[in-house]
C-alpha cells in the first residue's frame, strides 16, 4: 500500500466503487460521490476537468448547482482521505489542478492501475505459465462491472474502453490456459463474460474449446447451439469463422477423460444437541433459499449478539438441507471475536481449495480467490462462514456462482454485505420467553414457573447463558432455585447501578461471572489459564501443563468445567470453548500473575510432546524408542497440527522466537510426510524467528526446510533459491552438517529440473560430508537419493548398490520411513534390471511400512511404482487401480511431481490395457510437469503422446 501523510490508502473501481484507509473501509457516502472518486481513479493520476465530471454525472441536462455539487463531493472525499490535513492546506491525495481534480495515488493502490500493470507485465513475459498467472491475477481483481453501484455510467467512454481491456486480457488468458491443459479453470470466466455478451463470438468460440479440452463435450455443443440461435434471432446471421472453426474442431476431436474430482467436502460441525425453537427463523431461511435469484449467489447474514445461537442455527439449518447441496458443504470458524488474530482470508481459501481437491494452490490471496471462484463455478455448495468480525473477512470468500449459497454469522450487522452484495440479513433475537422456559425445564427438570421465568429473563433468553446457568443450578441441589435466582438478580442489579448497562452482552457476562465464581478454586484457576492457550482446542495433557498439575487432577478439573458448560468436550475427548467463553477466559487471564509461567509450561509441553511423537514415528537414531502405539501417536500429531501451527506463529510474535525455531525444526519430518501447506506456514515462521534473534545457523536450517517444502509442492525455482541461500550461510558458518543437508536437498531439486550432472555432484558431496561427520542417518538418505539419480544415467546396477546400502542403514537405525523410501526406489532400479517379481515384493513391504506410519506421500510413491511394475508384469488392470490410488493421494497432499508421475503411469497402464484416456492423462501430466519445470516427466509425457498418436494411426485403442 501507499503511505500518504502516514495514511495507507487503497481504491477499488473494478466493481462497486470502494476505498480503504489503514485497512478499514471508508464510508464514501452517496452514489454521486462514489462516481466522482471512480472517475478520478480511472484517469490514472491525470487531471479530470470539472466539466467532464459534470457531463458524466448529468449529461446534457446538468442542474444549476452542478459545479457546487462536484465541489462538495470533492471536499468530503478530501476529508475522508486526508483527515489530518489543515483546512487551508493543499490536499495531497485529491489536489485541484487547472480546471479540475486528480487522484494522486500510485497505480498499485488503485485496482484499475494494478490491473493494467499486470497485463503489461504479462505482455513482456514469454513463459506461458507466468503469463497465465499474471493475467489470472489481473482478472481476479474484477469484482463486477466498473461502477456497479452507479449503472448510469455503464456507457461512459472510459468504462466501455476498460471493459474492452478486460475482454482482451480474458481472450489471451483463456487461450494460454487451454494450451496449458487448464481449461477447466478458465471456463467459468468465459461463462461469466458470455452471459453478459452473448454476441461476442470470439469468447463463445473459446468457451467451446475450453469445454472440449475439459472433456465436457455436451456443454461445448450446447454453447455452440445457443450462440448460433442468438446470432440468428438477433442479427439474422450465422456463426462467423471463429465460432464455426471451434465447432468443426469439436466434431473432429475425440473425447478426453476429465480429471477426477475429490470427494465432496462435508465440513459442517456436528448438529447442536437439544436444538429448540427457532421455527420462524428456520422458515425465514427456507424462504430465502426458495426465493433466491437464480442468476446470483445467495448470501445470508445471520446477525445477533454473543451467545444468541447464531452458529447453532446455521449448522442446524445446513444439516437439514444437505440434500440440496450434493457437492458438499464448506465450513470455517473465522474466529473474528476470539483473542488474537482472526483467520486470514488466504488461509481460509487455502483450506477450501484443498477440500475441493486443488493441489497447486496459488500463493496470493487474490489468486487464491480467483481459483476458488473457478472451482465452485459449477458446483452446488453450501458455504458457512462462522463468526465473521467484519465484511472484509468475508468478501474474498464469496463464490461467484449462483449454484452456491453462503451463510455468514456475525455479531456485526454486516451492512455493506447487504448493500453491496445483496445479502439477506436475519437478525437473530433471543429465544422467545416460552422457548427459553421450556429449554430450562428440559435441562433442570420441573421447577416453580415463576423462578424459571425469572432465571430465563436474567439470562436475557440467550441459549448459551441459559445452559451455563442450568448447570450451576444442577450442581447446587441443596440450594433452592429461588435463592440462586435471587443471588443472580442481586449481582445484575449491582452491575446496572455501576455501569448503567442492561444490554444482552452485559447480562451474558454476568451469568458467566456468576457461574465462574461458583467454581471450586482449582477449576476456576484452570479456566483462567485456558485463556493463555492460543490454540483452537485442547486435551487433558494441555490442561495439566497450564495448571501445573498431574493428569488425573487435570482430568477432574476439565470434567468440572465441562459440567458447568464452560468447556465443550468433543467426541474424541478434545475440548473447545465458545468464543464468548474464550474471550472471558482471556480477560481473566490478563490479571492472573501465573499467566506467563502457564504459557511457558504449555510451550514446553508441546515442544517435548511433539519431539517425542515425531522421533518415535520417524526415528533418526536407533536409540529412539519406537512408538508403543504408532496409530495413537500419529493421531495426536494430526489432532494437534492446527494448534502446533498456530503456536509456532504465536511464539514468534510473542517474544519466544527460540521456541518457535525449535518447534518448526521438530515438526519437519512429520509435516514432510504430507502436510505441505502447514509446513510452509511453520517454516516461514521458523525463518522469521531466526532472523528476529539474528541466529544465522537457525536461519540457514529454516531456509533448508522451506526449500524442501517448496520442492514437495513442485515449486522448484523457489526451492533452489532458498537452498542455495542456505548453503551459503552454512558454509560461511562452517556448519558441515547443515551444509550436507542443504546439498542433499539441492541435488534432488536439480534432478527434477533435469540437471543430472549437477544433481550427482551435490549428492556425492553431501554423502562425503555425512560420512566425515559419521552421520549414519544422513549417509543413508544421501545414498538413497544418489542411487535414485544414478539410475537415470543408465547405471542401474550401481543405483541398486547404493540403494541397498541406504536401505540397510535405515533398517539398522530403525527408521521405517527411510527404509520404505529406499525399498521404493530400489524397486524401480530392479525393474530396469528385469527383476520385476523382487521389485513387487519390495514395494508391498514398503507399503506396509508407509501405511503403518501414516506416510501419505510415501504410500502414493510406492503405489505409483507398483503400478509401473504391474504393467511390466502384464497386469495393466491392477496397474490402473494402483495409479488411480496414488493420483488421489498426490492430489490431496499437493505433491505436483507425484501427480505428474502418476498420470504418466496411468496413461501407460491405460494404453497397455487397450482402454481409452491415455492421451488425456499424458497431456495433463505434461501440463503439470511444464508448470513445475520437471524435465523427466515432460519427456515421458511427450513420448507417451507420440506413442498414442502412432496407435491411432495403426488403429490401436488408447
Amino acid at each position: 500500500m501507499v503511505v500518504a501523510w502516514g495514511v495507507l490508502l487503497r481504491v477499488q473501481v473494478l466493481g462497486p466503487v470502494r476505498a480503504w484507509r489503514n485497512g478499514r473501509e471508508i464510508e464514501l457516502g452517496p452514489a454521486g460521490r462514489r462516481a466522482v472518486l471512480g472517475l478520478l481513479a480511472l484517469a490514472g493520476g491525470r487531471v479530470v476537468p470539472r466539466a467532464d465530471l459534470i457531463d458524466a454525472l448529468w449529461g446534457d441536462d446538468p442542474p444549476p448547482s452542478a459545479t457546487n455539487v462536484i465541489q462538495t463531493h470533492v471536499k468530503h472525499l478530501r476529508r475522508l482521505f486526508d483527515p489530518d490535513r489543515h483546512r487551508y492546506a493543499r490536499s495531497t491525495s485529491i489536489p485541484f489542478a487547472g480546471d479540475g481534480y486528480a487522484l494522486r495515488l500510485p497505480d498499485d493502490e488503485v485496482d484499475v492501475g494494478r490491473f493494467r500493470a499486470l497485463v503489461a507485465a504479462a505482455a513482456r513475459t514469454s513463459a506461458a505459465e507466468e503469463v497465465a498467472g499474471l493475467l489470472g491475477t489481473a482478472l481476479g481483481l474484477w469484482q463486477g462491472r466498473p461502477f456497479a453501484d452507479h449503472p448510469a455510467l455503464a456507457g461512459h467512454a472510459k468504462v466501455v474502453a476498460l471493459m474492452g481491456e478486460r475482454r482482451t486480457a480474458l481472450l489471451a488468458h483463456a487461450e494460454i490456459m487451454i494450451g496449458l491443459g487448464r481449461a477447466v479453470e478458465v471456463a467459468p470466466l468465459l461463462v461469466e463474460h458470455t452471459a453478459g455478451q452473448p454476441l461476442d463470438e470470439a469468447v463463445q468460440a473459446l468457451l467451446v474449446h475450453a469445454y472440449a479440452a475439459a472433456g465436457r463435450r455436451a456443454d461445448a455443443f450446447a454453447v455452440y447451439d445457443s450462440a448460433r440461435r442468438v446470432l440468428r434471432d438477433e442479427l439474422a446471421i450465422g456463426p462467423g469463422p471463429e465460432l464455426a472453426g471451434a465447432h468443426a474442431a469439436l466434431l473432429d476431436e475425440p473425447p478426453v477423460v476429465p480429471s477426477r474430482r475429490s470427494p465432496a467436502p462435508a465440513q459442517l460441525p456436528a448438529n447442536a444437541p437439544g436444538f429448540l425453537g427457532r421455527a420462524a427463523e428456520l422458515a425465514a431461511l427456507d424462504g430465502v433459499l426458495a426465493g433466491r435469484d437464480p442468476s446470483a449467489t445467495a448470501v445470508i447474514a445471520v446477525c445477533g449478539t454473543a451467545g444468541v445461537g447464531k452458529t447453532a442455527l446455521a449448522v442446524h439449518w445446513g444439516h437439514r438441507l444437505r440434500p440440496e447441496f450434493p457437492d458438499g458443504q464448506l465450513y470455517v470458524n473465522l474466529r473474528g471475536y476470539e483473542a488474537g488474530t482472526p483467520v486470514a482470508a488466504a488461509d481460509v481459501l487455502g483450506g477450501f481449495l484443498e477440500a475441493l481437491g486443488v493441489t497447486a494452490i496459488p500463493a496470493g490471496v487474490d489468486a487464491r480467490a480467483a481459483r476458488y471462484r473457478t472451482e465452485v463455478a459449477d458446483r452446488r455448495l453450501l458455504v458457512v462462514l462462522d463468526n465473521a468480525a467484519a465484511v472484509e473477512q468475508v468478501r474474498p470468500l464469496l463464490p461467484g456462482a449462483p449454484s452456491c449459497v453462503v451463510v455468514v454469522t456475525s455479531r456485526d450487522s454486516l451492512a455493506s454485505l447487504v448493500a453491496v452484495h445483496g445479502a439477506r440479513r436475519l437478525d437473530l433475537r433471543p429465544l422467545r420467553r416460552g422457548d427459553a422456559i421450556t429449554l430450562l425445564r428440559g435441562l433442570i427438570g420441573d421447577r416453580p414457573s415463576a423462578a424459571l421465568a425469572e432465571l430465563a429473563a436474567q439470562c436475557a433468553f440467550l441459549p448459551l447463558p441459559l445452559r451455563v446457568a442450568a448447570e450451576l443450578v444442577l450442581s447446587s441441589p441443596e440450594t433452592p432455585l429461588a435463592d440462586l435466582v435471587r443471588e443472580l438478580g442481586d449481582r445484575q442489579r449491582r452491575l446496572r447501578l455501576l455501569d448503567g448497562g442492561g444490554d444482552d452482552r452485559a447480562a451474558v457476562r454476568e451469568v458467566l461471572s456468576w457461574s465462574y465464581k461458583h467454581l471450586p478454586a482449582e477449576a476456576a484457576r484452570l479456566f483462567r489459564l485456558l485463556g493463555a492457550h492460543p490454540g483452537r482446542d485442547f486435551d487433558v495433557a494441555c490442561a495439566a501443563a497450564l495448571a501445573d498439575a498431574d493428569s488425573d487432577t487435570a482430568r477432574r478439573l476439565v470434567d468440572v468445567l465441562v459440567r458447568a458448560h464452560l468447556v465443550d468436550r468433543g467426541p474424541a475427548g478434545r475440548c473447545s470453548m465458545h468464543d464468548l467463553l474464550r474471550a472471558y477466559a482471556v480477560e481473566l487471564a490478563q490479571d492472573d500473575p501465573g499467566r506467563t509461567a502457564a504459557f511457558d509450561r504449555l510451550l514446553d509441553h508441546y515442544l517435548a510432546s511433539a519431539a517425542t511423537a515425531v522421533e518415535s514415528v520417524y526415528p533418526t537414531v536407533r536409540a529412539a524408542a519406537p512408538a508403543t502405539d504408532p496409530a495413537r501417536t500419529r493421531a495426536w500429531l494430526d489432532a494437534e497440527r492446527a494448534n502446533l501451527t498456530d503456536l509456532c506463529a504465536f511464539a514468534t510474535r510473542h517474544d519466544r522466537p527460540r521456541q518457535a525455531m525449535r518447534l518448526a525444526e521438530v515438526l519437519y519430518r512429520y509435516l514432510e510426510a504430507g502436510h505441505h501447506s502447514d509446513a510452509l506456514v511453520v517454516h516461514t515462521n521458523g525463518l522469521r524467528a531466526a532472523r528476529l534473534v539474528g541466529d544465522r545457523e537457525g536461519e540457514a536450517r529454516a531456509l533448508t526446510n522451506l526449500g524442501a517444502v517448496h520442492r514437495l509442492l513442485g515449486r522448484y525455482g523457489p526451492a533452489a533459491a532458498r537452498l542455495r541461500q542456505s548453503l551459503r550461510l552454512h558454509r560461511t558458518g562452517a556448519d558441515r552438517a547443515g551444509e550436507a543437508r542443504a546439498l542433499a536437498h539441492l541435488g534432488i531439486v536439480e534432478d527434477r529440473l533435469g540437471d543430472v550432472p549437477a544433481s550427482l555432484g551435490h549428492l556425492r558431496e553431501a554423502l562425503t560430508r555425512y560420512r566425515e561427520l559419521d552421520d549414519r542417518h544422513g549417509t543413508a538418505s544421501a545414498l538413497t537419493n544418489l542411487g535414485t539419480v544414478q539410475g537415470q544415467t543408465g547405471d542401474h546396477a550401481g543405483a541398486a548398490g547404493a540403494l541397498n546400502a541406504g536401505r540397510e542403514l535405515f533398517r539398522a537405525l530403525g527408521d521405517r520411513a527411510g527404509e520404505a523410501t529406499a525399498l521404493t526406489n530400489l524397486a524401480e532400479a530392479y525393474t530396469h534390471l528385469g527383476r520385476h517379481t523382487t521389485a513387487a515384493a519390495h514395494l508391498r513391504q514398503a507399503l506396509v511400512h508407509f501405511r503403518a506410519l501414516g506416510h501419505r506421500y510415501g504410500e502414493a510413491a510406492a503405489l505409483s511404482t507398483l503400478g509401473q511394475v504391474h504393467v511390466d508384469l502384464g497386469r495393466p488392470e491392477e496397474a490402473i487401480a494402483q495409479h488411480e490410488q496414488a493420483l488421489e493421494i498426490f492430489r490431496a497432499t499437493g505433491h505436483r511431481y507425484g501427480e505428474a508421475n502418476a498420470l504418466n503411469g496411468l496413461a501407460e497402464a491405460l494404453r497397455a490395457a487397450g482402454r481409452p484416456g491415455a492421451p488425456a492423462a499424458h497431456r495433463e501430466a505434461l501440463a503439470i510437469a511444464t508448470e513445475t519445470g520437471d524435465q523427466d516427466e515432460q519427456d515421458r509425457a511427450a513420448a507417451g503422446i507420440a506413442l498414442c498418436g502412432k496407435d491411432t494411426a495403426t488403429g490401436r485403442r488408447g
